[in-house]
């Protein structure tokens, strides 16, 4: 099995020190990954920038000039919590081009999987403006393009970053052909994601979101995936998934109060990449999203890296949450009985 990474270094070229979303959150994850020896058993797949016209399928013209326009003054800030440097426009480019790339790589058969160690990150971006630390939406972009193959009519966007990703729903809100599952902590930033959210339109069915309350870890996230994502998945069929990887509902990360174990990150990564073999060929692509406590996100990526490869290996020196979680049954009964799952889907 080939699994492959995509990195440059125009990536940590987007930086502001002081920023939660600084470049030693990727300086970090590469560093272990050459301590524990993967980046040799890895197949390295080069970026290139997006161009204009496939970010248009995603943003608006006008957008994309202000963004390029920010970067060639010296910088600024979208909003309050989303900086653009003099290369950050170049650094965004190459971040939705280095996800488009993995694609290419593997509808070419030259990866079997992968995952996109890019910043900044996606999720929160709008089609006109950008938000919450991110710039392009890379995986809606990337989701846009592999429709553009014929061997890819259906794609399902999994997210489990704590916080929802705004961008990415109304991206695909009316949809049909793609399937937008998020977990995230609620009410949280940016607010959005309510569970009795589920499309519009022909894409009505197609949005599964699960707003978690403050305390879920490792139980509380695994039965959301067996009691929701799984049947759901299975209804929908997918093509290809893409992940909207974060490790931010980690008990340590400092920006938010989930409690997943960097064990109970693992389980999720094995689960989606055996959704994969299952429905799809194996077809799946990770990406990079939040995460801003640095061990946890450097371990993180090393354990989905250990299940893209079909490795049980955990690496986990922080260990298991506090004990105890609050009760998502209400929840799971709320979103089964919206998505019309009865228990013989499971």
């Amino acid at each position: 099995m080939a699994t492959g990474y995509v990195y440059h270094p125009i990536y940590l070229e987007h930086n502001l020190p002081h920023h939660p979303e600084n470049a030693r959150r990727l300086e970090r994850i590469l560093t272990l990954l050459e301590e524990a020896g993967m980046l040799g058993r890895l197949e390295a797949v080069g970026p290139r920038p997006a161009t204009e016209e496939e970010l248009e399928r995603v943003h608006t013209p006008a957008y994309i000039e202000r963004v390029q326009r920010m970067a060639e003054r010296g910088g600024g800030h979208l909003d309050a919590d989303t900086y653009v440097n003099d290369r950050s426009y170049e650094a965004a480019q190459m971040a939705a081009g280095g996800l488009l790339a993995a694609v290419e790589a593997l509808l070419a058969g030259r990866i079997d999987n992968g995952f996109a160690l890019i910043r900044p990150p996606g999720h929160h971006a709008l089609s006109d403006r950008g938000m919450g630390f991110c710039l392009f939406n890379n995986v809606a972009v990337a989701a846009c393009h592999a429709l553009t193959f014929p061997q890819i009519a259906w794609v399902l966007i999994a997210d489990f970053d704590v916080h929802h990703g705004n961008g990415t729903q109304a991206i695909f809100d009316a949809d049909p052909h793609v399937f937008y599952f998020s977990t995230h902590e609620y009410p949280f930033y940016p607010g959005t994601g309510h569970w009795r959210e589920v499309g519009q339109g022909e894409g009505k069915g197609t949005v599964l979101d699960v707003p978690l309350p403050a305390g879920v870890g490792d139980a509380g996230y695994a039965r959301v995936f067996e009691e929701l994502l799984w049947p759901l998945a299975r209804r929908f069929r997918p093509d290809l998934i893409l992940v909207s990887a974060g490790f931010d509902a980690h008990w340590q990360d400092p920006l938010a109060m989930m409690r997943l174990s960097l064990a109970g990150y693992a389980r999720l990564a094995r689960e989606l990449v055996g959704m994969a073999e299952e429905l799809c060929d194996g077809r799946i692509l990770f990406t990079l999203e939040g995460g801003y406590h640095l061990d946890v996100l450097a371990h993180g990526v090393l354990n989905t890296f250990y299940a893209l490869l079909g490795e049980d290996t955990i690496s986990d020196p922080l260990g298991p949450a506090p004990p105890g979680e609050p009760d998502v049954e209400p929840l799971l009964d709320r979103l089964k009985a919206l998505h019309s799952l009865r228990a013989s889907h499971w």
